[in-house]
């Protein structure tokens, strides 16, 4: 996997999750609390989505073909994209669902193991903050300077780390809210607790697989390139003697880290074929060095008129970032 989608803290995560999932379980068999079962539940779907970003990482690595000419970089989107839907439907539905269940038809914890869930909740909190921390150690190698986390998350066109953020800072506050409800059962012997901390995982998990699947069919759909990126390729096509005048330019993500550049650009009526191709060459060059994710790049010369440029306003190539 590249060194954007966040492979480690996969991997951590992936392990954190099925090691708190089997704990969970042993703690709602044995106490019968409503929040273990829903976290158990969240890490059980946590565990899955891990195993869907890494297998997009795999197979977005394949080769172009003659179905997919530009590649597979967009299977990443499509894997995150169905982790926010079992976020929502296995996560969040369900716990929604338990909470509803233990609210309409309470019961007390088993006395003999009111002590477990406390015990395995506070161990699921540690493992979590060190999967958090992972994959904040990760998004801060490729975090622009001064970017806040959200962004990072709202901006980044690499889905796995955004994801990973979302899920570990969603499962931590899960926790809380577990720790919380279980706490209150057993101080006060009052079930509701339980119950209403089952709840808040289900609304919290909901949110996030809400914000997680806007971003991704945003990617899905095609986004192009930051605006940093695009005053970057700009400058770099003016920043020669070749070009005359950019007259338009369109970029669109194929893949994570593969960044598309059609551009139209203002040649003189007198260059020879083989001059042009030289130059063309040439801003491609720039291109790539200016923007690194510019991988696919399409520049269509043209001989440029000054009539032309008055039809055209002054920022006619500046596409509308998503930003």
């Amino acid at each position: 996997m590249s060194a954007h989608s966040g492979g480690k803290a996969i991997l951590a995560a992936f392990l954190a999750n099925m090691g708190i999932a089997l704990a969970k379980f042993i703690g709602w068999l044995l106490s019968g609390s409503a929040s273990m079962l829903a976290e158990a539940v969240h890490s059980v779907a946590d565990s899955a989505n891990q195993v869907l970003l890494f297998r997009g990482g795999r197979i977005a690595k394949r080769e172009a073909d003659r179905e997919h000419p530009f590649g597979y970089g967009r299977e990443r989107y499509v894997s995150a994209f169905v982790v926010g839907i079992i976020l929502f439907s296995v996560g969040g539905l369900f716990s929604v669902y338990e909470a509803i269940d233990k609210l309409t038809h309470p019961h007390a914890l088993d006395e003999r193991w009111w002590w477990l869930p406390i015990v395995i909740l506070a161990f699921a909190i540690v493992l979590e903050s060190l999967s958090l921390r992972t994959a904040m150690r990760e998004a801060n190698e490729v975090r622009d300077r001064g970017q806040s986390w959200w962004q990072f998350i709202r901006r980044s066109r690499s889905p796995e780390l955004p994801v990973l953020l979302l899920e570990d800072t969603g499962a931590l506050t899960g926790l809380v809210f577990a720790l919380a409800g279980v706490s209150l059962t057993v101080i006060t012997g009052d079930p509701l607790y339980d119950a209403l901390g089952t709840l808040a995982i289900g609304i919290l998990l909901i949110v996030i697989a809400i914000i997680v699947g806007v971003e991704m069919k945003s990617l899905l759909v095609g986004e192009g390139a930051t605006r940093a990126q695009l005053d970057a390729i700009v400058h770099a096509v003016e920043d020669g003697p070749e070009v005359q005048k950019l007259i338009h330019v369109k970029t669109l993500y194929l893949g994570p880290e593969e960044l598309l550049v059609a551009a139209k650009i203002g040649l003189p009526a007198d260059k020879p074929v083989a001059s042009a191709a030289h130059d063309i060459d040439a801003v491609e060059k720039r291109i790539r060095r200016a923007v690194p994710d510019a991988r696919v790049i399409y520049l269509e010369p043209d001989v440029f008129r000054d009539v032309e440029a008055e039809k055209l306003p002054t920022e006619a190539y500046v596409l509308k970032s998503s930003d």
